[in-house]
C-alpha cells in the first residue's frame, strides 16, 4: 500500500500532461519501464521510525533543539541542589534562629516527658496507687 505523498502526486500530474499517444505506447506488455532505484536509507525501519517521529514533532509543534524529558530532569534536579548548596552557604535568617531554638525546646520537651512516662511504668503498681491516693487525699481535704 503506497501513501498518497508529493512524489506521487507528481507522477499522476506528469502523466496527466502526456501525450495520448504517448500513453498507448506506454500502456502495451512489450516495452520495459524502467523502475527507479530505491533509496537504501529510506527503504530502512529505523530511517522511516526517526522521520515519522520528527514529522510528528512537527506538527505538534515541538522544537527540534527541545531537550528529552529524561535530560529535563536532570537538569532541574542539578539546580535545585545548586539552590540547596547556596542557602546552606548563606547564614540563616533571625526567623530560621528562632524557629530552630523553638524545634530545640519541643524536642526536649518530649524527650522530657517521654522520660517521665518510662519511670512511671517502671515503678511497681502499689506505689502508684499509693500517690494516687496521697492526691485524693489531698483534693478532699
Amino acid at each position: 500500500m503506497q501513501r498518497m505523498g508529493i512524489r506521487n502526486h507528481r507522477k499522476d500530474n506528469y502523466a496527466c500532461r502526456m501525450s495520448p499517444s504517448h500513453l498507448a505506447a506506454e500502456s502495451s506488455d512489450d516495452v520495459i519501464r524502467p523502475r527507479k532505484l530505491t533509496n537504501p536509507l529510506q527503504e530502512s525501519s529505523s530511517h522511516r521510525d526517526l522521520h515519522r517521529e520528527l514529522l510528528l514533532s512537527h506538527r505538534r509543534g515541538l522544537l527540534l533543539e527541545e531537550k528529552p524529558e529524561l535530560q529535563r530532569v536532570l537538569e532541574q534536579r542539578r539546580l535545585e541542589q545548586h539552590r540547596e548548596l547556596e542557602q546552606a552557604l548563606q547564614p540563616p535568617s533571625d526567623l530560621e534562629q528562632e524557629l530552630r531554638k523553638r524545634k530545640q525546646r519541643l524536642q526536649e520537651f518530649e524527650r522530657e516527658e517521654l522520660k517521665r512516662r518510662e519511670d512511671q511504668e517502671n515503678i511497681p503498681e502499689f506505689v502508684r496507687v499509693k500517690e494516687n491516693l496521697r492526691h485524693i487525699q489531698v483534693a478532699g481535704k
